[in-house]
């Protein structure tokens, strides 16, 4: 089988002849990991089942200063200590200038231009386009965390407003990716903390599951598949999430989702993409410990499909080095 086949396979919770997996890394962790093998094109022999493409435009980015970094809705983001992704530095929207904040074209080619290529490049390969902070964090970075949940009790139309033109925005983007030979689109939404939503059940349920809704059944009208990524203890939400339309949910935290209990009670329904733990066992297990649960992940999580196996999340540069090489080991000798 391909990687394409045997994600189809697990999505549509068949057994594949050995279950997908997808790998990412950190920055650091990735140099960590070059130093390792002793090769820096590592990473393009890993076996990785997804191909992502993204929806932003060339040039999306620009450093303004040192480790200043601005994206494309004028947000900056301070890289000095984290290099992925950075901390919020600035408000680009406020109570007032919600209807006249400028915000990128949706329509813009450049941001589809590569796709035809980079498809036809990856034969074999599950093709899925990134929308990362396509809503709730899209808002905060925007808004301000603080004033966003405040204003979701007391200035409700406003926080309604923002989250209309992010949609907007969101389905031009929608449209256009799934006009290409891709296979599903992924959204970046992170909505959870360690212990449960950071916005709480009832306030998600008003603000976003409309918005979540709308924005998958426009994936589906295109015969493609639907991924969420979002962080946290977000469980609760699997029925609304299922009911919303979602075909594969990531990215499966097992310190804060029971990722078995999870299989057994949404497993015909949802798929689920991670579950090897960032936060504890690749940073502190032994070697041993490490083969052990992720074998374990592949026999009783990836049973009927269901499953693509993967790191909790891009892995940070405190798991050891020799863990990661073991979980890799695992999956490529299934």
């Amino acid at each position: 089988m391909t990687n394409r086949e045997r994600v189809i396979e697990s999505l549509e919770h068949r057994q594949p002849d050995k279950t997908p997996y997808c790998i990412g890394f950190t920055e650091k962790m990735h140099a960590q990991m070059a130093a390792y093998y002793g090769d820096p094109g590592f990473e393009a022999t890993l076996g990785n089942a997804l191909t992502v493409l993204n929806t932003t435009a060339p040039g999306a980015w620009q450093e303004v200063e040192a480790d200043l970094w601005e994206d494309e809705f004028g947000v900056r983001w301070n890289r000095s200590v984290d290099k992925d992704i950075g901390i919020v530095c600035n408000r680009v929207v406020n109570s007032g200038n919600i209807d006249g904040a400028t915000f990128p074209d949706p329509h813009d080619p450049r941001r589809y231009d590569a796709y035809p290529d980079s498809i036809a490049g990856a034969p074999g390969q599950f093709v899925v386009a990134n929308l990362g902070f396509s809503l709730f964090e899209r808002a905060w970075t925007l808004f301000g965390m603080e004033e966003l949940l405040i204003s979701m009790a007391t200035e409700p139309e406003r926080v309604h407003r923002l989250l209309d033109r992010i949609l907007e925005n969101n389905l031009a983007r929608i449209e256009h990716a799934c006009a290409h030979r891709i296979d599903a689109m992924m959204f970046g939404d992170d909505w959870g903390s360690q212990r449960g939503l950071i916005m709480g059940p009832q306030l998600w349920r008003e603000f976003l599951q409309p918005r979540v809704t709308a924005m998958y059944q426009a994936v589906r009208r295109h015969g493609k598949y639907v991924f969420i990524h979002s962080c946290g203890k977000v469980d609760e939400l699997f029925p609304d999430l299922i009911a919303a339309g979602l075909h594969c949910f990531n990215p499966f935290q097992p310190e804060v989702i029971d990722v078995f209990e999870a299989k057994s009670r949404y497993g015909r329904e949802l798929s689920f993409y991670g579950g090897i733990s960032t936060q504890r066992t690749l940073p502190y297990g032994s070697v041993s410990e490490v083969r052990d649960e992720v074998r374990r992940l592949l026999d009783e999580v990836g049973r009927d499909g269901g499953f693509i196996a993967s790191p909790s999340h891009a892995i940070p540069p405190d798991a050891k080095p020799e863990n990661v090489a073991a979980m890799i080991d695992v999956l490529q000798n299934q």
